[in-house]
């Protein structure tokens, strides 16, 4: 069965999920050939790895809070608030709480870039 993304036009709930997070996974909203949008669920403890991805990326955390591990040291993330990185930039994502989170990431010149770990 064929993953199914958002239309365009199409309304797309991210209100947090609260008492159900521990139910959810991480669900690709939009892939398409400029950009991809991810909801995040990486919970309490869990991390993923040390990547980097070609192009430029967006997090918004939607809930809880998370650790962002880049070269310069770690920043917390927490509900409500937003960041970037430049394409190319290592970095790493973990739990200190369940979260959800808002991933957006602009392929360079139209090329669906991969993360390498």
């Amino acid at each position: 069965m064929a993953l199914e993304h958002a239309a365009p036009g199409e309304i797309v709930d991210f209100a947090p999920y609260g008492p159900r997070i521990r139910q959810q996974q991480t669900s690709a909203i939009v892939k398409a050939e400029l950009f991809e949008v991810v909801r995040l669920v990486v919970l309490e403890g869990n991390e993923i790895r040390t990547h980097v991805v070609d192009g430029p990326i967006m997090l918004e955390c939607l809930e809880g809070r998370t650790a962002i591990g880049l070269s310069g040291g770690t920043v917390e993330l927490a509900a409500g608030q937003w960041m970037h990185l430049q394409g190319g930039e290592p970095h790493s994502v973990r739990g200190v709480e369940d979260s959800s989170l808002l991933l957006t990431i602009l392929f360079p010149n139209g090329r669906r870039g991969g993360a390498t770990v």
